[in-house]
């Protein structure tokens, strides 16, 4: 009997250490989209801004990082964080102190370290506050981008995923978003839409007449890259977000994550490249890479319950509307450089109403109720916040600042200084 448990022990410990492995491994390779989004973005704006936007990706993770750790994870996830004023500082410092449970198994028994969690769930927020960042780029001035980018990763984005994934309203009421699209992307076109709104467009955007002027990225190869990236990425997103591997069916449903996610991905960017082809007679670079990330974000709120063919089809539609999104925000004079709010916001709602198509818990009233509830929230307390940062420290550059280009004027050096500027 004592061999037997002490086998069952070490047996427990070896599922724990890799659980605990493969959660870390994923929140990597999802903190790398932070690198495939600045890619992404770098290429779909004008050299004279590529500076300041790599820059705004990587203080953005790094506020993210600070603000969740000492604030927003408490607020999304630990039960009384709200009896309190201030939470905690620097919970996740103490020791882990589970060797015993887990040696003494159970249902009860944690199954991977409470510090990997905290790690996977800051590369979240990262994620949603890069969303915003490709949205208001070539014309807001840096700080003010970074003020925000406080209060949206420390409280706004932490309050609305405590409803659903933090046990709150939402996932009592029966609303569904496995990995994100509502929670995580959706959250991110909403303010990132209520940015935009109070921002204005870009000098020369639109014509006076109504004319729609195409400003073209700079460099196409970048923005290529970057969504190999993301989709790379995204495998972390969906795959670690079954939380563990360490059993035949987890390990079966992480290989049908991963090949959902693939698929969705693959769906999405031929369905925008044939939809381009149609509308503009030409293939359309830009909105087939803008279709491989709707179908990532389209299959991210049910990436486990659909066929691989399902899947694929979740991710097809994604694309179709990316494109249809696109231009009818260019049509009322939204102006989104990188399409962030159409990739994540529009279809990110698909994604939510998808989940209905395989996942037999899920309910159109739920579903409808958290999509309402997540976006009305993050859009008026975003609008607010912006709002508020207008007035006490401005957020738009001068017309003459936008015409140098924001890497001399926030950032003082320019990517690219050896060519002529666009």
């Amino acid at each position: 009997m004592n061999d037997l448990a002490t086998l069952g022990g070490e047996l427990a410990q070896l599922a724990y250490a890799l659980d605990t492995f493969y959660f870390l491994l994923m929140g990597a390779f999802v903190m790398w989209m932070a690198a495939g989004f600045a890619m992404l973005e770098a290429g779909l704006v004008r050299t004279k801004n590529t500076t300041t936007i790599l820059t705004k990706n990587i203080l953005l993770y790094s506020i993210a990082s600070v603000m969740y750790l000492a604030i927003g994870y408490n607020l999304m996830y630990i039960n009384d964080s709200w009896g309190g004023v201030i939470p905690d500082l620097g919970f996740l410092i103490g020791e882990e102190n589970t060797a015993d449970t887990v040696l003494a198994g159970g249902d009860d028994a944690p199954y991977y370290a409470g510090r990997s969690d905290f790690f996977f769930q800051v590369v979240f927020v990262a994620t949603g506050m890069s969303i915003i960042s490709g949205a208001v780029a070539e014309r807001m001035k840096l700080f003010a981008f970074l003020a925000f980018s406080v209060i949206f990763t420390g409280f706004i984005y932490p309050i609305q995923g405590s409803w659903s994934w933090g046990g709150g309203f939402l996932s009592e009421a029966g609303f569904s978003d496995f990995a994100g699209s509502g929670i995580v992307h959706m959250c991110g076109a909403a303010a990132a839409l209520a940015g935009v709104i109070v921002l204005g467009a870009r000098k020369g955007k639109y014509g006076p007449n109504g004319q729609i002027n195409a400003i073209p990225g700079a460099n196409m190869p970048l923005a290529t890259l970057g969504t190999f990236i993301l989709w790379l990425g995204w495998f972390g997103f969906n795959g670690g977000s079954e939380l563990k591997v360490s059993n035949v069916d987890e390990s079966n449903a992480v290989a049908q994550v991963f090949l959902n996610t693939n698929m969705a991905a693959a769906g999405g960017a031929i369905a925008a490249a044939l939809i381009a082809k149609i509308l503009f007679g030409k293939a359309d670079l830009s909105m087939t890479l803008n279709g491989a990330l709707a179908g990532l974000v389209a299959i991210t709120a049910e990436p486990l319950a659909p066929t691989a063919p399902l899947a694929t089809m979740i991710g097809a539609i994604g694309g179709v509307l990316v494109v249809f999104s696109i231009i009818a925000f260019d049509r009322i004079k939204i102006d989104d450089p990188v399409g962030a709010i159409s990739v994540h916001g529009v279809v990110g709602i698909w994604g939510l109403f998808a989940v209905l198509l395989s996942n037999g818990d899920a309910t159109v009233s739920g579903q409808i109720l958290g999509i309402v509830s997540i976006f009305g929230f993050t859009f008026i307390a975003s609008l607010i916040v912006w709002g508020i940062i207008k007035v006490v420290m401005g957020i738009r550059v001068t017309e003459e600042e936008e015409y140098l280009g924001l890497d001399l004027v926030d950032c003082g050096n320019e990517a690219y200084p050896e060519f002529k500027r666009s």
